[in-house]
Parts: C-alpha cells; sequence; structure tokens
C-alpha cells in the first residue's frame, strides 16, 4: 500500500511538471487579476525565438523581456487589447500565434480550404478521366478483314 502511495506522488509530480511554464518567480504580478491577465495574453503570444511556443512555454531572453513588457502595460491601465495592439504595432502579426482576421491575412486564412477545394476538383477530374479511358479500353475496335485472316491462318497453324 505505501508503494503504491509513493508511486502516485511521484506519477502526480510528474504530470505537474510538464504543465509549468517558464514565467519567473520574480515576474509574478502580486495581484492574482493582473497576473491572470497577463498569463492569458502571453499564451497568446509567440516566441519570436523559439516560433512555436507562447512566451508563456519559451524560456527565451525575449521571452522573458515580452513577459515582462505585457506585465508593465497591465500595471500601467492598459486593457488586454491595448497591450496586444501595441505589441502587434510593435513587432508586427507575426507575435500572434493566432493571427488577426483581416485583408492583409486573407490569404492566410483561406489558403488551406482553397488547396482543400483545389485538390478535391483535381481528384475529381482525375477520376473522371480514369473512367473514360477504362471504357475505351474495355471495348475492343472490331478486327479488319486483314486481321481476321491473320488469325484465322494462326489459328490453324496453332
Amino acid at each position: 500500500m505505501a508503494l503504491r502511495r509513493i508511486l502516485t506522488i511521484v506519477v502526480s509530480t510528474l504530470f505537474l511538471a510538464t504543465a509549468a511554464h517558464a514565467v519567473q518567480p520574480d515576474e509574478v504580478l502580486d495581484d492574482p487579476a493582473l497576473e491572470g491577465r497577463a498569463r492569458a495574453i502571453s499564451a497568446e503570444l509567440r516566441c519570436m525565438v523559439c516560433q512555436n511556443q507562447s512566451i508563456d512555454d519559451s524560456d527565451a531572453p525575449l521571452a522573458r523581456d515580452l513577459r515582462v513588457l505585457v506585465r508593465e502595460r497591465l500595471v500601467a491601465g492598459d486593457s488586454d487589447a491595448e497591450v496586444m495592439d501595441y505589441l502587434v504595432a510593435r513587432y508586427g502579426e507575426f507575435v500572434l500565434l493566432k493571427p488577426r482576421f483581416g485583408l492583409h491575412t486573407l490569404i492566410l486564412w483561406a489558403g488551406a480550404p482553397m488547396a482543400l477545394i483545389g485538390g478535391a476538383i483535381a481528384a475529381y477530374i482525375a477520376w473522371r478521366r480514369r473512367q473514360g479511358e477504362g471504357s475505351v479500353a474495355e471495348k475492343p475496335a472490331p478486327l479488319t478483314a486483314d486481321e481476321k485472316a491473320e488469325l484465322e491462318r494462326l489459328l490453324k497453324d496453332g
């Protein structure tokens, strides 16, 4: 029973360790509401070094700087939208893990569905062409008189 309890504690600790964030203790705000807002914003911002992690999950020095900047803006009284707009103005749309929908990002949002539709159309056309070729191959042209004579000669000699 004691071994089972120890094993449960070890496994639970491992699960908790995998969910850890890169936020350092000196970055954490005293106000839990502001800290929650900072974490929510940080989870939506891309680390410019790692590029596939949020700044909340990254240990890169630039990610730390961005986390500190987010907290400074929140302490200064900015709303969440103002903080995001400030960072987008400073670093561009690339800083957002989920880009905003707009005219300048239309190709990004429409690209995948258009590629899927184009692929489906191409597959349908290829399928139709194969159906047409198959029907021609199944019905051979009738033999000419010369071919019939040659066939009879081969069958007699055979």
